[in-house]
């Protein structure tokens, strides 16, 4: 190993040697001449330095290209982030500059929401009782002073939306409200404003469509409210509130009578409404023909079914122009007034049954359900309730 070692130092040498030979150098000055004589080892050592002086100098070229390098990607990177704050401030400013646009918008659809709502269901009372609906006006005015000392220019969002959630909360007392006079006339009538409700339903259904996360309780609340009083409008369509005729007046009334034939005490289940062949016979209330013949005792004959149980009866006509299955809504023509059947006179022969059994029509008649939604009632429906 050792030997190794001596042999590479002795090639090193002989490479020296022969790259660097001795050398002798002769000066003269002032009449003297002097020899210089260069060892290799003093020419390898200056050739050294000069080689490591190299080195050292195309190192700091390199540095200084690198750090040139790295200043100009910083300086591209800097230049990109600024260029991206500028374009996010210009957004910014734009989105500040077109609040106002958004907020006349949104404030013109809310005005025609209100509007549209209002033409459904008539004008909105100021004043309605609060029952369970709470009242925000406090809390949302608290919001539209903070928000507007804090971003002022977000302040006309947040009245606009301290009005949507006013009028979602008076529409919820209003329908609130409108359910329980509702309620309050199907009563009147000796029927269960929840049997009502829940008939309708049973007849319900389609895929399940969740409301998303977040969804204001308020909000919630207003749709429990107008499906409740959707219910109660449905439920009232259904009950026969419509003069089934133009009657000159009414010839026999419900109960006990004495027997237009035969004499005697008899029962008479409905009411006889005068009037002449041929006029025409209208349905009390939205529903099915569930029959349309003759029957014993009632000659032409049309039932129909309101739900609930519930049933009219159309006796006694000269003519049925309706079937069986058709759907009807209150004042539908179903019939002219004769006199088929045990009649001693042309009348319409008018009956409410419940479950088969039937109850006395005047309270049905005379039920102010064209009061509790007014809106359903059209000029030429309305002619034909009491």
């Amino acid at each position: 190993m050792e030997q190794a070692w001596l042999d590479a130092r002795a090639r090193i040498a002989a490479r020296l040697v022969r790259w660097f030979p001795n050398r002798e150098f002769f000066m003269r000055s002032e009449g003297h001449v002097r020899f210089l004589r260069v060892s290799t080892r003093l020419q390898a050592s200056v050739a050294g330095g000069v080689a490591l002086a190299v080195l050292l100098w195309i190192g700091v070229l390199g540095w200084a290209l690198v750090g040139q390098i790295l200043a100009g990607s910083n300086r591209q990177s800097l230049l990109t982030r600024e260029a991206a704050v500028a374009s996010a401030e210009s957004r910014v400013s734009r989105y500040r500059a077109n609040l106002d646009a958004v907020a006349g918008d949104l404030k013109r659809r809310q005005d025609f929401l209100e509007k549209a709502v209002q033409g459904v269901i008539g004008p909105i009372p100021d004043t309605l009782p609060k029952g369970t609906v709470s009242d925000s006006s406090g809390e949302t005015a608290r919001t539209v002073h903070k928000i507007s000392l804090q971003m002022p220019e977000a302040a006309p969002l947040a009245r606009i939306e301290a009005r949507q959630i006013a009028f979602a909360e008076r529409l919820t007392r209003f329908a609130d409200d409108r359910a329980r006079a509702a309620s309050g006339a199907i009563r009147k009538v000796g029927l269960n404003p929840a049997t009502v409700i829940a008939d309708d339903a049973r007849a319900e259904g389609g895929p399940l469509i969740r409301l998303g996360a977040g969804v204001d309780p308020r909000f919630l609340r207003l749709a429990a409210s107008l499906g409740q009083m959707s219910a109660m409008n449905t439920g009232l369509a259904h009950i026969p509130n419509a003069m089934p005729a133009s009657f000159q007046y009414i010839s026999s009334g419900f109960g006990v009578r004495t027997d237009p034939i035969e004499g005697g005490a008899a029962f008479h289940p409905g009411l006889d409404f005068k009037g002449p062949k041929g006029a025409p016979i209208y349905a009390a209330a939205a529903g099915t023909v569930s029959f349309a013949g003759q029957r014993q005792g009632y000659g032409n004959c049309v039932e129909i079914s309101h739900g609930h149980g519930l049933v009219t009866r159309y006796a006694h006509m000269s003519r049925i122009t309706t079937h069986m299955g058709q759907p009807v809504t209150a004042g539908t023509p179903i019939g002219l007034i004769g006199s088929t059947g045990r009649s001693t006179g042309p009348h319409l022969h008018f009956e409410v049954r419940i479950n088969d059994r039937p109850v006395n029509p005047r309270p049905f008649l005379e039920a102010p359900f064209p009061h509790v939604f007014p809106e359903n009632h059209v000029v030429g429906r309305d002619a034909h309730h009491g």
